[in-house]
Protein backbone atom coordinates (compact mmCIF):
# COMPACT_ATOMS: atom_id res chain seq x y z
CA UNK A 1 0.00 0.00 0.00
CA UNK A 2 1.68 3.68 -0.93
CA UNK A 3 2.06 5.73 1.59
CA UNK A 4 0.33 8.89 2.36
CA UNK A 5 1.70 12.21 1.04
CA UNK A 6 1.99 14.91 3.93
CA UNK A 7 1.42 17.80 3.92
CA UNK A 8 3.02 20.45 6.33
CA UNK A 9 1.32 23.66 7.48
CA UNK A 10 1.66 26.15 10.53
CA UNK A 11 -1.27 26.21 12.92
CA UNK A 12 -1.25 29.35 15.75
CA UNK A 13 2.63 29.13 14.39
CA UNK A 14 3.68 25.79 15.25
CA UNK A 15 4.49 23.70 12.48
CA UNK A 16 2.05 20.50 11.60
CA UNK A 17 2.77 17.60 9.24
CA UNK A 18 -0.56 15.57 8.41
CA UNK A 19 -1.34 13.26 5.78
CA UNK A 20 -2.80 14.96 2.62
CA UNK A 21 -6.81 14.83 2.81
CA UNK A 22 -6.75 15.61 6.91
CA UNK A 23 -9.42 18.68 7.76
CA UNK A 24 -7.41 22.00 9.48
CA UNK A 25 -9.67 20.91 12.52
CA UNK A 26 -8.24 17.42 12.99
CA UNK A 27 -4.73 18.82 11.90
CA UNK A 28 -4.97 21.51 14.91
CA UNK A 29 -5.54 18.60 17.52
CA UNK A 30 -2.24 16.84 16.58
CA UNK A 31 -0.17 20.29 17.68
CA UNK A 32 -2.61 20.15 20.89
CA UNK A 33 -4.84 23.09 19.94
CA UNK A 34 -8.73 22.56 20.21
CA UNK A 35 -10.76 24.84 17.42
CA UNK A 36 -14.09 25.01 19.24
CA UNK A 37 -16.91 23.29 17.35
CA UNK A 38 -20.06 22.05 17.95
CA UNK A 39 -21.55 20.03 14.19
CA UNK A 40 -18.72 18.09 14.01
CA UNK A 41 -17.77 14.84 15.23
CA UNK A 42 -15.09 12.44 13.84
CA UNK A 43 -17.43 9.53 13.68
CA UNK A 44 -20.24 11.30 11.57
CA UNK A 45 -20.61 12.84 8.15
CA UNK A 46 -19.31 16.53 7.75
CA UNK A 47 -22.29 19.01 7.72
CA UNK A 48 -20.30 22.05 8.34
CA UNK A 49 -23.82 24.24 9.64
CA UNK A 50 -22.86 25.44 13.33
CA UNK A 51 -19.93 27.83 12.19
CA UNK A 52 -18.87 27.56 15.10
CA UNK A 53 -14.98 26.46 14.02
CA UNK A 54 -14.25 29.54 11.99
CA UNK A 55 -10.51 30.09 11.18
CA UNK A 56 -8.35 32.78 9.25
CA UNK A 57 -6.43 31.13 6.80
CA UNK A 58 -3.96 33.26 5.27
CA UNK A 59 -4.48 34.58 1.90
CA UNK A 60 -7.92 33.30 1.73
CA UNK A 61 -10.80 35.58 1.26
CA UNK A 62 -13.17 34.82 4.42
CA UNK A 63 -13.22 32.59 7.29
CA UNK A 64 -12.96 28.94 6.61
CA UNK A 65 -14.64 26.03 8.05
CA UNK A 66 -12.02 23.97 9.58
CA UNK A 67 -14.53 20.92 10.03
CA UNK A 68 -14.58 21.09 6.00
CA UNK A 69 -11.39 22.58 5.04
CA UNK A 70 -8.58 20.70 4.15
CA UNK A 71 -5.08 21.20 4.49
CA UNK A 72 -2.69 22.52 1.89
CA UNK A 73 0.90 22.75 1.92
CA UNK A 74 2.39 25.53 3.41
CA UNK A 75 -0.82 26.76 4.67
CA UNK A 76 -0.96 29.39 7.82
CA UNK A 77 -4.24 28.82 10.13
CA UNK A 78 -4.99 31.15 13.39
CA UNK A 79 -7.56 29.72 14.97
CA UNK A 80 -7.47 32.82 17.68
CA UNK A 81 -6.93 35.82 15.40
CA UNK A 82 -9.58 38.97 16.00
CA UNK A 83 -11.39 38.14 13.15
CA UNK A 84 -12.26 34.26 14.20
CA UNK A 85 -12.71 35.17 17.86
CA UNK A 86 -15.36 37.90 16.78
CA UNK A 87 -17.13 35.38 14.17
CA UNK A 88 -17.36 32.54 17.02
CA UNK A 89 -18.25 35.01 19.76
CA UNK A 90 -21.34 36.25 16.98
CA UNK A 91 -22.23 32.76 16.73
CA UNK A 92 -22.27 31.81 20.12
CA UNK A 93 -24.50 35.64 20.70
CA UNK A 94 -27.21 33.45 18.50
CA UNK A 95 -26.91 29.97 19.71
CA UNK A 96 -27.85 31.82 23.40
CA UNK A 97 -30.69 33.92 22.22
CA UNK A 98 -33.31 31.27 22.78
CA UNK A 99 -30.86 29.02 25.36
CA UNK A 100 -32.50 28.99 28.90
CA UNK A 101 -30.40 29.78 31.24
CA UNK A 102 -31.14 26.77 33.63
CA UNK A 103 -27.48 25.36 33.81
CA UNK A 104 -27.79 24.61 37.54
CA UNK A 105 -30.90 22.04 36.61
CA UNK A 106 -29.42 20.94 32.86
CA UNK A 107 -27.53 17.07 33.27
CA UNK A 108 -25.02 18.59 31.11
CA UNK A 109 -23.98 20.88 33.12
CA UNK A 110 -20.36 20.22 33.82
CA UNK A 111 -19.67 18.43 30.50
CA UNK A 112 -21.75 21.17 28.26
CA UNK A 113 -19.62 21.77 25.09
CA UNK A 114 -21.87 25.47 24.73
CA UNK A 115 -20.92 26.09 29.01
CA UNK A 116 -17.42 26.26 28.10
CA UNK A 117 -17.06 27.57 24.75
CA UNK A 118 -19.34 30.45 26.26
CA UNK A 119 -16.92 30.48 28.97
CA UNK A 120 -13.90 30.72 26.93
CA UNK A 121 -15.18 33.14 23.94
CA UNK A 122 -18.35 34.27 24.38
CA UNK A 123 -19.69 37.83 25.22
CA UNK A 124 -20.07 38.83 29.29
CA UNK A 125 -23.61 39.43 28.89
CA UNK A 126 -26.57 39.11 26.87
CA UNK A 127 -27.74 41.78 24.39
CA UNK A 128 -30.89 40.11 23.99
CA UNK A 129 -33.97 41.59 25.92
CA UNK A 130 -37.05 40.03 24.26
CA UNK A 131 -38.85 36.52 25.42
CA UNK A 132 -37.28 33.55 24.55
CA UNK A 133 -39.05 30.61 22.69
CA UNK A 134 -40.36 27.99 24.65
CA UNK A 135 -41.12 24.84 23.92
CA UNK A 136 -42.13 21.51 26.15
CA UNK A 137 -39.77 18.81 26.82
CA UNK A 138 -40.38 15.46 24.63
CA UNK A 139 -40.49 11.51 25.02
CA UNK A 140 -38.19 10.17 22.03
CA UNK A 141 -38.58 6.75 22.90
CA UNK A 142 -35.83 4.20 24.00
CA UNK A 143 -34.13 6.12 26.51
CA UNK A 144 -34.08 9.85 25.30
CA UNK A 145 -35.93 12.59 25.97
CA UNK A 146 -35.73 15.90 24.01
CA UNK A 147 -35.75 19.10 25.38
CA UNK A 148 -36.14 21.48 22.37
CA UNK A 149 -34.85 25.11 24.47
CA UNK A 150 -31.66 23.96 24.61
CA UNK A 151 -31.05 22.16 21.22
CA UNK A 152 -28.74 24.57 19.11
CA UNK A 153 -29.55 22.29 15.89
CA UNK A 154 -26.21 20.50 15.16
CA UNK A 155 -27.86 17.86 13.40
CA UNK A 156 -25.22 15.43 14.92
CA UNK A 157 -28.38 13.14 16.28
CA UNK A 158 -30.05 13.41 12.89
CA UNK A 159 -26.56 12.42 11.00
CA UNK A 160 -26.32 9.46 13.19
CA UNK A 161 -29.62 7.73 12.96
CA UNK A 162 -29.59 8.19 9.40
CA UNK A 163 -25.77 7.46 8.34
CA UNK A 164 -24.15 5.46 11.25
CA UNK A 165 -27.71 3.18 12.31
CA UNK A 166 -29.49 3.82 9.07
CA UNK A 167 -32.97 4.14 10.47
CA UNK A 168 -33.74 7.61 9.78
CA UNK A 169 -35.79 8.79 12.84
CA UNK A 170 -35.34 12.02 13.19
CA UNK A 171 -35.63 15.16 10.92
CA UNK A 172 -35.11 19.16 11.01
CA UNK A 173 -38.65 20.33 11.63
CA UNK A 174 -39.85 23.79 10.69
CA UNK A 175 -38.03 26.67 9.62
CA UNK A 176 -36.16 29.57 10.91
CA UNK A 177 -36.16 30.86 14.73
CA UNK A 178 -39.26 27.50 15.09
CA UNK A 179 -36.54 25.28 13.58
CA UNK A 180 -36.34 21.86 16.05
CA UNK A 181 -35.02 18.16 16.22
CA UNK A 182 -38.50 15.85 15.12
CA UNK A 183 -39.21 12.41 14.28
CA UNK A 184 -40.73 11.07 11.80
CA UNK A 185 -44.11 10.14 11.62
CA UNK A 186 -44.47 6.57 13.20
CA UNK A 187 -40.70 6.49 14.16
CA UNK A 188 -38.93 6.72 17.71
CA UNK A 189 -35.43 6.03 18.99
CA UNK A 190 -36.45 2.51 19.91
CA UNK A 191 -33.35 1.34 17.71
CA UNK A 192 -30.71 -0.53 20.04
CA UNK A 193 -27.97 1.97 19.01
CA UNK A 194 -30.20 5.01 19.38
CA UNK A 195 -28.86 6.45 22.65
CA UNK A 196 -25.82 7.06 21.29
CA UNK A 197 -27.71 10.54 20.55
CA UNK A 198 -27.25 11.49 24.03
CA UNK A 199 -23.46 10.99 24.02
CA UNK A 200 -23.19 13.00 20.73
CA UNK A 201 -25.49 15.94 22.14
CA UNK A 202 -22.93 18.33 22.75
CA UNK A 203 -25.79 20.57 24.83
CA UNK A 204 -28.27 19.35 27.44
CA UNK A 205 -31.13 18.71 24.83
CA UNK A 206 -30.95 14.71 24.36
CA UNK A 207 -30.76 13.81 27.55
CA UNK A 208 -30.98 9.77 29.09
CA UNK A 209 -34.23 9.04 30.82
CA UNK A 210 -31.94 6.41 33.04
CA UNK A 211 -29.58 9.16 34.00
CA UNK A 212 -31.98 11.89 34.51
CA UNK A 213 -31.39 13.98 37.63
CA UNK A 214 -29.01 11.41 39.31
CA UNK A 215 -25.89 13.03 39.29
CA UNK A 216 -23.34 16.13 38.81
CA UNK A 217 -20.91 15.53 36.19
CA UNK A 218 -18.60 17.24 39.05
CA UNK A 219 -19.80 14.38 41.66
CA UNK A 220 -18.71 11.37 39.40
CA UNK A 221 -15.89 9.03 39.39
CA UNK A 222 -14.68 8.08 35.76
CA UNK A 223 -12.63 4.68 35.46
CA UNK A 224 -11.84 3.51 31.99
CA UNK A 225 -13.31 -0.27 31.29
CA UNK A 226 -14.42 -2.70 29.20
CA UNK A 227 -18.33 -3.37 28.78
CA UNK A 228 -19.28 -6.43 30.34
CA UNK A 229 -22.28 -7.35 28.73
CA UNK A 230 -21.61 -9.02 25.57
CA UNK A 231 -18.46 -10.38 23.33
CA UNK A 232 -17.77 -7.42 21.16
CA UNK A 233 -15.90 -5.79 24.07
CA UNK A 234 -16.46 -2.36 23.77
CA UNK A 235 -14.21 0.15 25.64
CA UNK A 236 -16.31 2.52 28.11
CA UNK A 237 -16.10 4.84 30.75
CA UNK A 238 -18.11 3.52 34.23
CA UNK A 239 -19.16 6.45 36.20
CA UNK A 240 -19.67 5.38 40.06
CA UNK A 241 -21.10 8.17 43.01
CA UNK A 242 -20.38 7.13 46.39
CA UNK A 243 -19.62 3.88 45.73
CA UNK A 244 -22.61 2.70 43.21
CA UNK A 245 -22.18 2.46 39.18
CA UNK A 246 -24.76 4.79 37.20
CA UNK A 247 -23.69 5.83 34.47
CA UNK A 248 -21.72 3.95 31.34
CA UNK A 249 -20.74 5.83 27.99
CA UNK A 250 -18.81 5.05 25.50
CA UNK A 251 -14.71 5.25 25.44
CA UNK A 252 -13.41 5.58 21.73
CA UNK A 253 -11.27 2.74 20.11
CA UNK A 254 -11.10 2.73 16.38
CA UNK A 255 -10.33 -0.89 16.62
CA UNK A 256 -13.26 -2.70 18.69
CA UNK A 257 -16.29 0.03 18.99
CA UNK A 258 -15.60 3.59 17.30
CA UNK A 259 -17.25 5.55 19.57
CA UNK A 260 -20.47 4.04 19.98
CA UNK A 261 -22.12 1.36 21.98
CA UNK A 262 -25.38 0.15 22.12
CA UNK A 263 -28.03 0.45 24.49
CA UNK A 264 -28.19 -2.85 25.91
CA UNK A 265 -24.49 -2.41 27.29
CA UNK A 266 -24.78 0.82 28.22
CA UNK A 267 -27.79 0.11 30.83
CA UNK A 268 -27.24 -3.44 32.07
CA UNK A 269 -24.92 -1.78 34.54
CA UNK A 270 -27.48 -2.44 37.86
CA UNK A 271 -26.32 -6.17 38.18
CA UNK A 272 -22.63 -4.83 39.11
CA UNK A 273 -24.56 -2.87 42.18
CA UNK A 274 -25.98 -5.85 43.53
CA UNK A 275 -26.87 -6.06 47.51
CA UNK A 276 -27.39 -9.63 48.27
CA UNK A 277 -23.65 -9.97 48.69
CA UNK A 278 -21.52 -12.29 50.93
CA UNK A 279 -19.05 -10.24 52.49
CA UNK A 280 -16.91 -12.18 54.50
CA UNK A 281 -15.14 -15.82 54.28
CA UNK A 282 -17.70 -18.55 55.46
CA UNK A 283 -16.52 -22.34 56.54
CA UNK A 284 -18.88 -25.09 57.14
CA UNK A 285 -19.40 -25.73 60.76
CA UNK A 286 -22.41 -27.82 62.93
CA UNK A 287 -24.69 -25.62 62.93
CA UNK A 288 -23.83 -23.97 58.98
CA UNK A 289 -21.75 -21.68 57.14
CA UNK A 290 -20.24 -19.31 59.89
CA UNK A 291 -17.81 -15.90 59.02
CA UNK A 292 -14.35 -17.19 59.03
CA UNK A 293 -11.07 -15.45 58.98
CA UNK A 294 -9.53 -15.52 55.38
CA UNK A 295 -6.85 -17.74 56.24
CA UNK A 296 -8.61 -20.17 57.67
CA UNK A 297 -11.24 -19.94 54.88
CA UNK A 298 -8.36 -20.80 52.48
CA UNK A 299 -6.73 -23.33 54.96
CA UNK A 300 -10.15 -25.40 54.78
CA UNK A 301 -10.49 -24.72 50.83
CA UNK A 302 -7.02 -26.06 50.17
CA UNK A 303 -7.92 -29.36 52.37
CA UNK A 304 -10.63 -30.08 50.28
CA UNK A 305 -8.84 -29.83 46.95
CA UNK A 306 -5.60 -31.15 47.89
CA UNK A 307 -5.16 -34.94 45.99
CA UNK A 308 -8.78 -34.67 44.13
CA UNK A 309 -9.97 -33.89 40.90
CA UNK A 310 -11.98 -30.86 40.95
CA UNK A 311 -14.65 -30.05 38.28
CA UNK A 312 -14.92 -25.43 38.06
CA UNK A 313 -17.77 -24.65 36.91
CA UNK A 314 -17.14 -20.69 35.96
CA UNK A 315 -18.14 -17.89 34.95
CA UNK A 316 -17.71 -16.20 31.47
CA UNK A 317 -17.68 -12.67 33.05
CA UNK A 318 -14.35 -13.98 35.05
CA UNK A 319 -10.78 -12.33 33.42
CA UNK A 320 -8.06 -14.18 32.10
CA UNK A 321 -6.43 -14.31 35.52
CA UNK A 322 -8.87 -15.54 37.13
CA UNK A 323 -9.84 -18.28 34.93
CA UNK A 324 -6.01 -19.04 34.05
CA UNK A 325 -5.56 -19.34 37.77
CA UNK A 326 -8.88 -21.99 38.15
CA UNK A 327 -7.09 -23.85 35.34
CA UNK A 328 -4.20 -24.64 37.69
CA UNK A 329 -6.76 -25.85 40.46
CA UNK A 330 -8.52 -28.24 38.18
CA UNK A 331 -5.81 -31.05 39.33
CA UNK A 332 -6.77 -33.23 35.73
CA UNK A 333 -10.76 -32.44 36.31
CA UNK A 334 -12.37 -29.87 33.86
CA UNK A 335 -14.23 -26.52 33.44
CA UNK A 336 -17.02 -25.35 31.99
CA UNK A 337 -19.27 -21.94 31.70
CA UNK A 338 -22.54 -21.25 30.10
CA UNK A 339 -23.50 -18.21 28.57
CA UNK A 340 -26.80 -15.73 28.38
CA UNK A 341 -28.09 -15.53 24.66
CA UNK A 342 -30.06 -12.69 23.08
CA UNK A 343 -30.52 -11.22 19.39
CA UNK A 344 -27.17 -10.13 17.67
CA UNK A 345 -28.08 -6.40 16.42
CA UNK A 346 -25.26 -4.89 14.11
CA UNK A 347 -24.70 -1.35 13.57
CA UNK A 348 -24.83 -0.70 10.35
CA UNK A 349 -22.40 2.39 9.70
CA UNK A 350 -19.51 0.46 11.59
CA UNK A 351 -18.22 -2.22 10.31
CA UNK A 352 -18.06 -5.67 12.55
CA UNK A 353 -19.75 -3.25 15.55
CA UNK A 354 -22.65 -5.35 16.70
CA UNK A 355 -24.28 -6.45 20.23
CA UNK A 356 -23.55 -10.20 20.15
CA UNK A 357 -25.49 -12.97 20.90
CA UNK A 358 -23.16 -14.08 23.64
CA UNK A 359 -23.70 -11.15 26.58
CA UNK A 360 -21.00 -11.98 28.41
CA UNK A 361 -17.22 -10.27 28.07
CA UNK A 362 -14.82 -13.64 28.26
CA UNK A 363 -16.43 -16.16 26.54
CA UNK A 364 -13.49 -16.32 23.51
CA UNK A 365 -10.82 -15.96 26.86
CA UNK A 366 -12.68 -18.92 28.53
CA UNK A 367 -12.15 -21.07 25.62
CA UNK A 368 -8.58 -20.06 25.07
CA UNK A 369 -7.90 -21.10 28.47
CA UNK A 370 -9.49 -24.59 28.11
CA UNK A 371 -13.04 -24.12 29.30
CA UNK A 372 -15.98 -26.00 27.19
CA UNK A 373 -19.20 -24.00 26.92
CA UNK A 374 -22.03 -25.90 27.55
CA UNK A 375 -25.67 -26.01 28.46
CA UNK A 376 -26.12 -28.66 30.55
CA UNK A 377 -23.76 -26.99 33.46
CA UNK A 378 -23.26 -29.98 35.94
CA UNK A 379 -23.83 -32.99 33.30
CA UNK A 380 -19.85 -33.53 33.04
CA UNK A 381 -19.35 -33.61 37.33
CA UNK A 382 -18.59 -36.51 38.62
CA UNK A 383 -19.56 -38.31 41.80
CA UNK A 384 -17.25 -37.53 45.02
CA UNK A 385 -15.65 -34.48 42.59
CA UNK A 386 -14.86 -31.62 44.62
CA UNK A 387 -16.92 -28.99 42.77
CA UNK A 388 -15.82 -25.48 42.37
CA UNK A 389 -18.77 -23.03 41.43
CA UNK A 390 -16.40 -19.44 40.47
CA UNK A 391 -18.62 -15.99 39.87
CA UNK A 392 -21.68 -18.36 38.62
CA UNK A 393 -24.99 -18.45 40.36
CA UNK A 394 -26.28 -21.62 39.44
CA UNK A 395 -29.68 -20.09 38.14
CA UNK A 396 -31.88 -22.98 37.25
CA UNK A 397 -29.56 -25.90 38.54
CA UNK A 398 -31.47 -28.46 40.80
CA UNK A 399 -29.55 -28.66 44.68
CA UNK A 400 -29.78 -32.61 43.62
CA UNK A 401 -27.17 -31.85 40.51
CA UNK A 402 -25.10 -29.91 43.33
CA UNK A 403 -25.09 -33.06 45.62
CA UNK A 404 -23.21 -35.09 43.38
CA UNK A 405 -19.74 -33.50 44.53
CA UNK A 406 -18.25 -34.67 47.50
CA UNK A 407 -17.30 -31.00 48.62
CA UNK A 408 -18.83 -27.17 47.13
CA UNK A 409 -16.14 -24.68 46.82
CA UNK A 410 -17.76 -21.31 46.33
CA UNK A 411 -15.72 -18.65 44.92
CA UNK A 412 -18.23 -15.79 44.23
CA UNK A 413 -19.43 -12.13 45.05
CA UNK A 414 -22.99 -13.73 45.72
CA UNK A 415 -24.34 -17.46 47.43
CA UNK A 416 -26.22 -19.63 44.65
CA UNK A 417 -29.12 -20.99 46.23
CA UNK A 418 -28.52 -24.65 44.90
CA UNK A 419 -25.07 -24.00 46.68
CA UNK A 420 -26.42 -23.40 49.82
CA UNK A 421 -24.73 -26.83 51.33
CA UNK A 422 -21.11 -25.66 50.28
CA UNK A 423 -17.83 -26.46 52.39
CA UNK A 424 -16.41 -22.91 52.22
CA UNK A 425 -17.17 -19.57 50.35
CA UNK A 426 -14.36 -17.32 49.39
CA UNK A 427 -16.20 -13.62 48.38
CA UNK A 428 -15.07 -11.87 45.85
CA UNK A 429 -15.13 -8.82 44.16
CA UNK A 430 -17.41 -8.20 40.95
CA UNK A 431 -16.62 -7.12 37.48
CA UNK A 432 -16.82 -3.37 38.26
CA UNK A 433 -14.95 -3.99 41.55
CA UNK A 434 -11.69 -5.36 40.43
CA UNK A 435 -8.60 -5.03 37.62
CA UNK A 436 -7.81 -7.55 34.63
CA UNK A 437 -8.14 -8.59 30.91
CA UNK A 438 -10.95 -10.14 28.80
CA UNK A 439 -10.71 -11.31 25.57
CA UNK A 440 -13.53 -10.28 22.65
CA UNK A 441 -14.66 -12.46 20.02
CA UNK A 442 -11.98 -11.22 17.53
CA UNK A 443 -9.07 -12.74 19.83
CA UNK A 444 -8.46 -8.74 21.30
CA UNK A 445 -7.07 -9.00 24.86
CA UNK A 446 -8.23 -5.87 26.55
CA UNK A 447 -7.83 -4.28 29.78
CA UNK A 448 -10.39 -2.90 32.65
CA UNK A 449 -9.90 -1.26 36.04
CA UNK A 450 -11.55 -1.22 39.51
CA UNK A 451 -14.33 1.59 38.98
CA UNK A 452 -15.60 1.20 42.66
CA UNK A 453 -14.88 -0.39 45.73
CA UNK A 454 -15.90 -3.84 47.18
CA UNK A 455 -17.90 -4.37 50.06
CA UNK A 456 -16.88 -6.09 53.41
CA UNK A 457 -13.70 -8.34 53.47
CA UNK A 458 -14.23 -9.21 49.73
CA UNK A 459 -10.87 -9.87 48.04
CA UNK A 460 -10.37 -9.45 43.90
CA UNK A 461 -10.99 -13.05 42.31
CA UNK A 462 -7.18 -13.62 40.85
CA UNK A 463 -5.71 -12.96 44.69
CA UNK A 464 -7.96 -15.34 46.49
CA UNK A 465 -7.26 -17.65 43.78
CA UNK A 466 -3.64 -17.29 44.16
CA UNK A 467 -4.06 -17.70 47.54
CA UNK A 468 -5.77 -20.82 47.49
CA UNK A 469 -2.95 -22.12 45.07
CA UNK A 470 0.06 -20.69 47.73
CA UNK A 471 -1.96 -22.91 50.03
CA UNK A 472 -1.91 -25.78 48.08
CA UNK A 473 1.64 -25.25 47.53
CA UNK A 474 1.45 -25.30 43.52
CA UNK A 475 3.54 -21.46 43.40
CA UNK A 476 4.11 -18.81 45.40
CA UNK A 477 1.43 -15.81 46.21
CA UNK A 478 0.79 -13.14 43.41
CA UNK A 479 0.87 -9.10 44.61
CA UNK A 480 -0.68 -7.79 41.23
CA UNK A 481 -2.70 -8.88 38.72
CA UNK A 482 -0.02 -8.07 35.73
CA UNK A 483 1.98 -10.55 37.46
CA UNK A 484 -0.69 -13.19 37.02
CA UNK A 485 -1.00 -11.95 33.46
CA UNK A 486 2.76 -12.19 33.31
CA UNK A 487 2.59 -16.21 34.42
CA UNK A 488 -0.70 -16.63 32.00
CA UNK A 489 1.84 -15.08 29.01
CA UNK A 490 4.97 -17.38 29.42
CA UNK A 491 2.59 -20.74 29.93
CA UNK A 492 -0.21 -19.77 27.23
CA UNK A 493 1.68 -19.49 23.56
CA UNK A 494 -1.66 -17.66 22.19
CA UNK A 495 -0.74 -14.28 25.15
CA UNK A 496 2.79 -14.84 24.52
CA UNK A 497 4.74 -11.83 24.40
CA UNK A 498 1.38 -9.39 25.87
CA UNK A 499 1.68 -7.76 28.76
CA UNK A 500 -0.27 -4.57 30.63
CA UNK A 501 2.00 -2.23 29.72
CA UNK A 502 1.92 -3.51 25.52
CA UNK A 503 -1.48 -3.54 26.04
CA UNK A 504 -2.51 -0.61 27.27
CA UNK A 505 -6.02 0.97 27.26
CA UNK A 506 -6.48 -0.10 23.40
CA UNK A 507 -5.64 -3.63 23.37
CA UNK A 508 -4.01 -6.09 21.24
CA UNK A 509 -4.56 -9.64 19.34
CA UNK A 510 -3.88 -12.69 20.82
CA UNK A 511 -0.60 -14.25 18.42
CA UNK A 512 -3.68 -16.93 17.06
CA UNK A 513 -6.34 -14.62 16.95
CA UNK A 514 -8.42 -14.82 13.56
CA UNK A 515 -7.37 -12.10 11.13
CA UNK A 516 -9.25 -9.15 10.28
CA UNK A 517 -9.03 -7.15 7.15
CA UNK A 518 -8.51 -3.47 7.30
CA UNK A 519 -11.53 -1.82 8.23
CA UNK A 520 -13.73 0.94 6.25
CA UNK A 521 -13.59 4.47 7.81
CA UNK A 522 -15.81 4.87 11.48
CA UNK A 523 -18.76 5.82 9.68
CA UNK A 524 -19.48 7.40 6.36
CA UNK A 525 -17.31 10.86 5.83
CA UNK A 526 -15.06 10.52 9.11
CA UNK A 527 -11.13 10.92 8.01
Amino acid sequence: MAEKKMVNLTIEGRPVSVAEGTTILEAAKTAGILIPHYCYHPGLPIAGVCRMCLVEVEKAPKLAPSCATTVAEGQVVRVHSEKSLDARKGVLEMLLINHPLDCPICDQSGECELQDYTYQEGREDSRYREPKRFNPAEDFGGDVIYVPNRCILCTRCVRFMEDVAHDPALNVSERGDRALIGKFEGKDLTHPWAANVVDLCPVGALLSKDFLNKARAWELDRTASICPNCTQGCNVIMETRENQLVRMRPRPNENVNAFFMCDWGRLNYRWMNEKNRVEHPMVRARNGLAASSWEAAISAAARALNGKKAFVAASPMLSNESLFLLTELMQGGSGVFRVTEGDEAPLPGVEDLALRRERAANVYGAEKLGFKKTKDLLGGLGQGDVLVVAGEDLAGIDAAAVARAGDVIVIGSVLPEAAGKASVVLPIANYSEEEGTVTNLRGRVQRFTQAKQAPGETRPSWLVLGDLLGAMGKQTNFFLPSEVFAKLASSNTSFAGLSYDSLGFKGLPLLDAPPTGPKAPIAVAAT
